[in-house]
């Protein structure tokens, strides 16, 4: 059973300062007393086969009578091959207001696209994930948060290989010609773009037409994940206002970005991802000085930008270090053999998969 609303009355706060971990913005608002979006204590890990050595060791037995497994030995050890869990996501929590856009900021390669994965109720068959996600104050499960996607939480893919290469853009798109014919305009495509497959888009074009299906239909919240390269300026600042303007009618947007820059620039508040998990989330105005920044990595990049000199600071020595620290105990200790999660209740848990 998912919590009603009444049970999620115990997370109510209001429009406070600094809760739940984060300080907010000036356009931060808990409608209905709860967040829009609220991701806590997200875990996520990938069962994986440690290497057997067993496929690209000859065997010193020369009978061939069993081309693949030549002997007993051989075969026991092929079915004995240990699992281990390999960690991505730690311990992550997050949270979307209505009105604001929170930008999660780290590397590439580092994870994000995994957290939207998540939010979207996406998970391989390997996946094991544990923690809470609320969507509009209530408990959420892999199979609700499905049927909210592409209704209620609208996503711009990071890839254009995202479009279905068999179907012509316009019916990929959906919606009414007229609206269609809106967003066209806006981002330059003529209408006869409705009738081109993906493989007759440019780059550009492909990242156009991912903007238009996101803002068709009326969703409440937008998880964006890099979605302007590929983008000219000119265009890459109207699918930002585009996203300002979905704020601001009380709505939200969760933009996955490596681009600092970009982040400080259009949203409310920023979440730093590192090393699997969000190390701070604050709002953008803090950025305005180091000392107003909690953690080492934040005041680090603080340090990088542009304007202040990409000066190599102590706070970036120290997340060195600490990385080291934690590089070396997950090599000397992650390993687990066999599969020991399982799901527990409704909440988006440990051994929960589509």
């Amino acid at each position: 059973m998912k919590l009603t609303y009444s049970q999620h009355d115990a997370m109510v706060h209001t429009h406070a300062e600094f809760h739940h971990g984060h300080s907010h913005a000036e356009v931060s608002h808990h409608a209905g007393g709860h967040h829009l979006l609220q991701v806590q204590n997200l875990s996520i890990g990938f069962t994986m086969y440690k290497d057997a050595e067993l496929l690209n060791a000859k065997s010193s037995n020369t009978d061939s009578s069993n081309t693949y497994f030549p002997n007993s030995d051989s075969l026991k050890k092929y079915f004995s091959v240990e699992q281990y869990t390999s960690q991505v996501i730690d311990s992550l929590s997050l949270s979307v207001h209505t009105g604001e856009i929170l930008a999660v900021v780290g590397a590439s390669g580092s994870g994000k696209t995994l957290l939207a994965d998540a939010i979207l109720g996406l998970y391989t068959t390997n996946a094991r994930v544990e923690g809470t996600i609320y969507y509009d104050g209530v408990l959420q499960d892999a199979k609700s948060l499905a049927q909210l996607r592409g209704r209620e939480i609208a996503f711009v893919p990071q890839s254009v290989k995202s479009l279905d290469p068999l179907m012509k853009v316009g019916k990929q798109i959906g919606g009414s010609a007229q609206r269609r014919a809106e967003l066209f305009e806006r981002y330059g495509l003529s209408r006869d773009v409705e009738d081109l497959y993906p493989f007759e888009l440019s780059g550009g074009m492909a990242r156009r037409v991912l903007l238009c299906t996101a803002l068709m239909l009326d969703p409440r919240l937008i998880i964006a994940d890099e979605p302007t390269p590929g983008l000219d300026l000119e265009l890459s600042v109207k699918a930002m206002e585009d996203f300002r303007e979905f704020a601001n009618e009380g709505k939200g947007v969760l933009l996955i970005t490596h681009d600092i820059e970009l982040a400080l620039r259009v949203a409310d508040r920023v979440a730093v991802f590192k090393d699997g998990t969000i190390v701070e989330e604050t709002a953008v105005a803090n950025f305005a000085s180091p000392d107003l920044l909690q953690h080492p990595f934040s005041k680090a990049l603080w340090h990088a930008l542009p304007e202040h000199d990409f000066i190599v600071s102590k706070d970036y020595e120290a997340c060195v270090s600490a990385e080291t620290s934690n590089f070396a105990n997950i090599k000397n200790g992650a390993e687990v053999s066999g599969d020991t999660t399982t799901q527990t209740g409704d909440s988006v848990s440990k051994g929960d998969e589509l």
